[in-house]
């Protein structure tokens, strides 16, 4: 067996970022962006008001109270066209430009209007309530690197950046093979030894939550035909992953289809709980990942191995972001398999972060799986920890 890292770090340097396509913004939901993007206006385009008010020239208002002609206004897309001159003001609204002469805006709860005329209650400094034209960014400015996972708020960027088209990494193609006798489809009816096949339905739904497009081939059955026609039906996909057909005794039946179809074994068997019978091979330049067929087993290792994977392919960072908490309860030593436990984060009134892992780890539990936020990560041969204990922590969002 090789270690967590090692086959990490084995798995991750054959894998090179898929190719990239011009897509419009208003598609851009969920896509990785491939290059740096930059402004090609500044925001705001001008000088504008911060506040509803009268905009007025700061030397004017030395002493206050002081009454000014208003001489105009300006208001969002009307903007006043001359220069406030000296004992002049002009009417300003929120977001509005504010005009050459003037320098600041003072509040209107801070005036007394009368006609044409207004009295300034109070004085301010030069550039007060103003924002000044670039405030926020100028043109050139980059403001949304490559990698980013484009949402609501940088979309909503971009567009004030005045980008109407972003270059993303294309969606990478994830074929996803079942193998087994014994696995059925959702909805079909198991027989006695059959068990409904759910590695499948929940590697897909990842895949697709991490920006990638699930292809799920279906299952393959044990026989070196069924194997080999599933394999072949892989073709043009980004990386290959099954499920199943990994452990001693069928083992070698998956192995030799997939080395018959052009695949050189990395790796077989890491030091990991769950999920020992892990696989890692290159076929034709294509990544192929064996996860185990047991689903929580398959689901850790996806989050532990497949996760990063995608996040290679797309060009961002492979680094798992784990946190530090406080252990939740009292755990053993571990053995030489690096743990990682199913468990639940939770928040202290005082604010302080805990870990609880279930007190059932059985591989076989998936209801323990689907209700965990967490894995809490265990060291090879780590001594028993106490609660109170600082442990690393996976958190684990809900679309994982």
């Amino acid at each position: 067996m090789i270690s967590v890292e090692v086959a990490r770090e084995s798995l991750l340097a054959g894998i090179k970022p898929v190719g990239t396509e011009v897509i419009a913004l208003s598609q851009a939901t969920g896509r990785i962006l491939a290059e740096d993007l930059t402004a090609r206006v500044s925001h705001p385009p001008v000088a504008v008001s911060a506040m509803d008010g009268y905009a007025a020239r700061a030397e004017d208002l030395a002493q206050v109270p002081r009454r000014l002609d208003v001489v105009g206004q300006s208001a969002a897309g009307a903007a006043f066209a001359g220069t406030v001159q000296p004992g002049q003001c002009i009417r300003i609204f929120t977001g509005a430009p504010v005009p050459e002469g003037a320098d600041v805006v003072i509040m209107q709860e801070n005036t007394r209007r009368d006609g044409d005329r207004v009295e300034i209650l109070t004085g301010a400094p030069s550039g007060r309530h103003v924002r000044p034209a670039g405030l926020d960014f100028s043109i050139g400015d980059m403001l949304i690197p490559a990698g980013t996972i484009m949402g609501g708020r940088t979309i909503g960027l971009a567009a004030a950046m005045n980008v109407p088209n972003l270059l993303v990494r294309r969606k990478p193609r994830i074929a996803i093979l079942s193998t087994g006798d014994e696995i059925v489809l959702p909805g079909d009816q198991p027989g006695p030894a059959q068990i409904v096949g759910s590695n499948g339905p929940g590697l897909a739904a990842m895949v697709t939550a991490l920006g990638a497009e699930a292809i799920h081939l279906g299952i393959a059955r044990d026989t070196r035909e069924s194997l080999d026609s599933m394999i072949r039906a892989a073709a043009g996909a980004d990386m290959l992953v099954t499920t199943g057909g990994a452990s001693v005794g069928d083992y070698d039946l998956v192995q030799d289809a997939l080395k018959d179809a052009g695949m050189n074994l990395g790796f077989y068997k890491v030091a990991m709980r769950p999920g020992k019978p892990l696989m890692f091979g290159d076929m034709k330049g294509v990544p192929v990942l064996g996860l185990p067929g047991n689903p929580v087993s398959a689901m850790v290792c996806a989050i532990i191995f497949l996760e990063p994977a995608i996040r290679a392919l797309t060009g961002r960072s492979t680094v798992t972001q784990a946190i530090n908490a406080l252990l939740g309860r009292d755990l053993p030593p571990n053995d030489e398999r690096m743990e990682f436990m199913r468990g639940t984060l939770e928040r202290t009134d005082d604010g302080l972060v805990v870990a609880l892992p279930f007190e059932q780890q059985d591989s076989a539990v998936m209801s323990g799986l689907a209700r965990a936020t967490c894995l809490v990560v265990r060291a090879p041969h780590a001594p028993t920890a106490q609660m109170g204990d600082m442990v690393q922590v996976i958190p684990l969002p809900a679309t994982l």
